[in-house]
């Protein structure tokens, strides 16, 4: 909390010197180890979203979704039309570096440059990149793009407040958690109560260094189990306030 003090006497926030405002993060191409992110695409994409997605054979995937389920390759290419190439909400989907399919969906939204705020949301996972280092590199990519290639000040995080799956992922991946907003929308015909976080510009490079510690390969044994958990690693690291 500042101390500052205007000349009224009111508290008023730190100076940021010098802003100017951050660049739209656009649809550019985000290249890892095991994942690349490209622009959703549904004539590239669709086919191999569907038959990843179709492997939940519970339709689980879709519970806490704005979107979904997709019964069929049309309707997910309809939804997919509409999505891609939209500038308010870049989509981009996840492809497995050693598949070359893409498994899954991710999107910036929320995106306000001038204040140095952007939202890493929209993520569908199928089964196959779930709990991977695939998926936990495509988050870490979108990340990396907002926190050190757009220079954004805060990272946000948002999901149904009853999602405990991601709300354990945001946790993991080092944001922290500002509240629920309650009644926060209504979706596929129930409330929805929203948990928030946030991952500031000041906690990015402690929180970048968990990552590469993470993805790096000798964390992993021959039959790919980590040997360290990110979690932990982002804990642990000390801040020194460089990238």
């Amino acid at each position: 909390m500042s101390n500052r003090l205007n000349d009224f006497g009111q508290p008023i926030g730190d100076p940021v010197p010098d802003w100017t405002g951050c660049a739209h993060p656009g649809h550019k191409a985000m290249q890892g180890v095991y994942a690349r992110l490209v622009s959703l695409d549904p004539l590239s994409h669709a086919q191999d979203l569907f038959d990843a997605y179709r492997q939940d054979t519970t339709g689980q995937t879709w519970t806490y979704n704005y979107i979904g389920p997709f019964n069929t390759v049309s309707n997910l290419k309809i939804w997919m039309d509409k999505a891609s190439g939209n500038d308010t909400q870049p989509y981009f989907a996840i492809v497995n570096n050693d598949t070359g399919k893409a498994q899954g969906i991710a999107s910036f939204m929320n995106i306000r440059p001038s204040h140095g705020v952007i939202e890493i949301g929209g993520i569908t996972l199928a089964p196959a990149l779930q709990r991977t280092r695939v998926s936990t590199e495509a988050i870490y990519l979108m990340m990396h793009r907002a926190m050190n290639q757009l220079g954004y000040r805060r990272l946000e995080w948002k999901c149904d407040a009853l999602n405990a799956p991601s709300r354990a992922a945001a946790l993991r991946f080092g944001y922290s958690f500002d509240g629920v907003f309650r009644q926060a929308a209504v979706y596929k015909g129930r409330n929805r109560d929203a948990a928030w976080y946030s991952l500031l510009d000041l906690d990015w490079p402690r929180v970048k260094r968990g990552f590469t510690q993470w993805l790096a390969a000798e964390n992993f044994d021959e039959s790919g189990q980590q040997r360290r958990r990110l979690k932990d690693l982002i804990t642990s690291e000390p801040d020194t306030g460089t990238v």
